[in-house]
């Protein structure tokens, strides 16, 4: 039922200062003062709305000392009256004040229902509940602000923009089509032809920026390639500021592929050494090699590391021909050693040194600037999937809608226009159905 109580732990779990239990539902508040003995002369019930009451926490075997705080609706999260009880952190006592609530009549929330009853009553919308969990689980900066704009419904507050526009242009039409006799101002074809022409290319707009939002949240993969012993190891720990990699002088050191995370401008970049590819005997080295042609086909942007101060050789060939159709920066390492005389090969994009750290940074700042050319850090950008296949959906149908303005009669035109306004909704969630909004909300933990 929608209105009953709820309750769950919304923090981690694990030990630390402080776990918070939620109660929501149509009377938490009488769950409570079974449970919550404040140390003032005020009862649960007649608590003041949205301050912090310190009390004894009765968690059945034993009790805690703690705070209170009753959020009234529909000033709360959910839109219903909320209690959040602050004990102090671990796993034994959160959970015992979870058990106790449970046995006072409330019933285990559901994964993310606390969120869903804010959807369901008009707290926040689809788009926004997405936000929220986008800012739950980001990793980066970046990740954190595009969620924070979902969550603040700037994409929600554009696309019913759209839907109004459309809904202007579809009355006009069934005005047309229901008084076709009355002395009421008839649409105009053409002029209905250039409005869907412009909601089209705010679309379009939006779409557009699809391919970074995706780099935004997924994080961006950058893979080292090269031949075996250039420095790719040395490079990749340079980058990363730690040493993630082992360095050896010995060819082949890396047989597997070593991962790492540096952040570059808020945006999350996952940087892979790959064993160096070249023809082995070694069963081990071999496995590791043909991983790393499976990173490469993989990265957004591929580091071909090569050894300044070593001649281009047939090796160097064979990775360089691997590569080619890929987006690569060529980075020649080794540069505090003297330049082969038989060097060889394409020219660098950039000299670099890991051993002294000469050019890491200039290469971190290229790296950035040839994934993210269009990233700014105050930018909009689409990050959902979900919210990309409803866009492209809808301009699918305005751009049929476009191209048929004037040849067809206004209620088949007026078909495509509803289509892409329910394409719209999906997003904002008013023609989302069950199975859209279920699978979203199962990505929150149950506390929220």
């Amino acid at each position: 039922m929608l209105n009953d109580n709820i309750a769950a732990i919304s923090t981690p779990p694990g030990k630390g200062g402080v776990a918070i239990v939620r109660l929501s539902g149509g009377s938490p508040l009488s769950v409570a003062e079974k449970m919550f003995f404040p140390a003032g002369k005020a009862a649960v019930k007649d608590f003041e709305p949205y301050r912090m009451v310190p009390g004894r926490i009765d968690g059945g075997s034993f009790s805690d000392f703690g705070l209170c705080v009753y959020f009234k609706a529909p000033h709360s999260f959910t839109g219903e009256d909320v209690v959040e009880l602050h004990c102090h952190g671990g796993t034994g006592i959160a959970r015992g004040i979870l058990r106790r609530a449970l046995t006072l009549g409330c019933r285990l929330a559901e994964r993310g229902e606390f969120t869903k009853r804010a959807f369901l009553n008009g707290k926040l919308s689809l788009a926004s509940a997405e936000g929220l969990i986008d800012m739950i689980n980001g990793e980066s900066e970046a990740e954190v602000r595009a969620g924070f704009s979902l969550y603040a419904e700037k994409l929600t507050s554009a696309v019913r923009g759209l839907q109004e526009k459309l809904t202007e242009i579809l009355a006009g039409i069934d005005a047309d089509i229901d008084f076709p006799e009355e002395d009421i101002e008839h649409t105009d074809l053409a002029d209905v032809g250039t409005r869907i022409g412009g909601i089209g290319g705010e679309i379009a707009s939006m779409l557009a920026t699809y391919r970074t939002g995706k780099k935004i949240k997924e994080g961006v993969t950058v893979v080292l390639a090269g031949r075996p012993n250039t420095g790719k190891s040395s490079v990749l720990n340079a980058l990363l500021g730690a040493d993630k990699a082992i360095v050896s002088s010995v060819a082949g050191t890396t047989r597997d592929a070593v991962e790492g995370t540096l952040e570059i401008e808020g945006v999350r970049f996952q940087l892979i050494d790959t064993a160096g590819i070249r023809a082995s005997a070694d069963e081990v080295e071999s496995v590791g090699i043909e991983r790393a042609r499976g990173y490469l086909e993989r990265a957004d942007l591929i580091l071909f590391i090569t050894d300044g101060a070593a001649p281009w050789g047939a090796e160097d060939e064979e990775v360089w021909q691997s590569v080619q159709g890929r987006r690569c920066l060529i980075v020649c390492n080794k540069n505090d050693l003297a330049a082969s005389e038989e060097a060889g090969g394409p020219a660098p994009d950039l000299r670099v040194s890991a051993r002294t750290g000469e050019n890491i940074a200039a290469l971190r700042q290229k790296i950035f600037d040839l994934c993210l050319a269009e990233y700014r850090a105050d930018g909009e950008f689409l990050i959902e999937e979900r919210h990309f296949a409803a866009l492209t959906r809808a301009g699918q149908e305005l751009r049929t809608a476009e191209r048929l303005a004037g040849q067809v009669p206004l209620d088949l035109l007026g078909v495509h226009l509803k289509a892409a306004w329910e394409a719209l909704g999906e997003i904002s969630g008013e023609t989302a159905n069950e199975r859209i909004i279920g699978e979203i909300f199962a990505k929150f933990c149950v506390g929220k």
